[in-house]
């Protein structure tokens, strides 16, 4: 993963987006759609109708970025909503790229508290 400067925001764009679609397309969605700037430097996410494909956009501030990733099994964990967004982490941004879920990453162990 890119390392992203601090204070990056990153979006998920609910619902499903054509994946034909390229930097212009996303761009005005972006704009249009979600109601922010896509030269803001933050980090806008985009999955198709078969949840095995996710794109990218980001403005890098000497030009546009456009990052895709298909899985080559399983499906990238989206929200329920129609629309809008939802803001992540960019760990957990992290979990959505390799697959996992998200929204409640469960640990591998339960820390103790040692006295």
């Amino acid at each position: 993963m890119i390392g992203l400067p601090a204070g990056t925001r990153i979006w998920i764009a609910a619902g499903i987006t054509d994946m034909r679609s390229g930097f212009n397309s996303l761009a005005a969605k972006v704009q249009t759609v979600l109601e922010e700037d896509a030269f803001s430097g933050h980090v806008f996410v985009f999955r198709g109708r078969r949840g095995d494909i996710v794109k990218l956009l980001w403005w890098s501030g000497d030009g546009l970025c456009l990052l895709a990733k298909r899985l080559e099994r399983g499906r990238f964990v989206w929200p329920q909503a129609m629309g809008g967004t939802v803001s992540l982490s960019q760990a957990q941004l992290s979990m959505l790229l390799e697959g996992i879920d998200w929204r409640r990453p469960q640990r591998t162990w339960q820390p103790t508290l040692g006295l």
